[in-house]
């Protein structure tokens, strides 16, 4: 009986040969063969920045920011099945899977960090219960911003699963996709919501903030959280297009707008680490 499948729909890359496994989709999944020298540097930068970060979290005792190496230690698993595609088989649906789900959800545990950095911030310019500068308390912009994040980034990863689940058995993936959306629109909504309440923040604290941490501080973490929301937009710009769209098919947005861009702001946040520049004892944000 004649194959009625229809053929192929995307990249197949004519220099490797589709190994055709129990586990492989008929197309790279990605759009492109991932770079081995992308996904080497990203392993190898961000294991320099989790010595870094484990370096200071220990020296300054800052538990509150221990979700910033954790979200490392995702990237360098996310960049090393990265280098697993690249080397051994592109269209293997567990590389994508697994690489997607470790480097989506890092910057979660990159924005709890920078949603607890904010409420230290508005504790050094207040005290626990109030503070005339933030229109909200310490503790709700943590948990409210974390809860969010969670959620987006949850439904981020459904939606790639059932994308890899789609491309494997040939069938349409514009729900998958769509779901996929949903979630970054959620995420970007909300992390645009909390750069206006840092603005605002800052504005309004500005006398007291830059006598507490400096006018360097505040700017490398303005610079920090500017990033990560890059990363957010490129994401949501990228899924609006469709997995045939010019920014998934392209791995130099992925390495100019996901890759350079999260690799900044952690190391941003590690030269200018709040254990070392949040003068003082901070205390608890409940």
């Amino acid at each position: 009986m004649a194959d009625t499948q229809p053929p192929p729909s995307g990249y197949i890359d004519p220099n490797f040969p589709n190994p055709n496994g129990p586990d492989d989709a008929t197309i790279i999944i990605y759009g492109y063969t991932p770079s081995l020298a992308v996904a080497l540097l990203g392993s190898i930068l961000f294991l320099l920045a989790l010595l870094l970060h484990t370096h200071q979290l220990l020296q300054h005792r800052t538990w509150y920011f221990v979700t910033v190496p954790l979200g490392i230690l995702f990237e360098i698993v996310g960049y090393i099945f990265r280098t697993l595609s690249s080397r051994l088989d592109p269209y293997r649906v567990t590389f994508f899977v697994v690489q997607y789900f470790f480097i989506v959800v890092a910057p979660v545990f990159f924005a709890a960090g920078i949603y607890t950095v904010l409420s230290i911030l508005i504790l050094r310019t207040g005290n626990n219960t109030s503070n005339k500068f933030s229109p909200l308390p310490p503790k709700v912009i943590v948990w409210v911003f974390v809860t969010c994040d969670v959620v987006a980034t949850g439904v981020q990863v459904a939606g790639a699963a059932l994308i890899g689940v789609a491309e494997s058995n040939r069938r349409d993936a514009t729900t998958p996709n769509d779901i996929l959306l949903a979630g970054l629109a959620f995420q970007a909504f909300t992390f645009a919501v909390f750069i206006v309440l840092f603005a605002a923040f800052v504005v309004r604290a500005r006398k007291v903030l830059f006598g507490v941490v400096g006018v360097g501080f505040v700017s490398a973490f303005a610079a920090a959280v500017v990033l990560v929301y890059v990363r957010v937009c490129f994401r949501l710009a990228e899924t609006a297009e469709g997995l045939f769209g010019a920014l998934n098919t392209h791995e130099v947005f992925f390495g100019c707008l996901e890759f350079a861009p999260v690799v900044a702001a952690i190391w941003v946040l590690g030269i200018w680490h709040p254990g070392r520049c949040i003068a003082g004892q901070v205390g608890n944000t409940d």
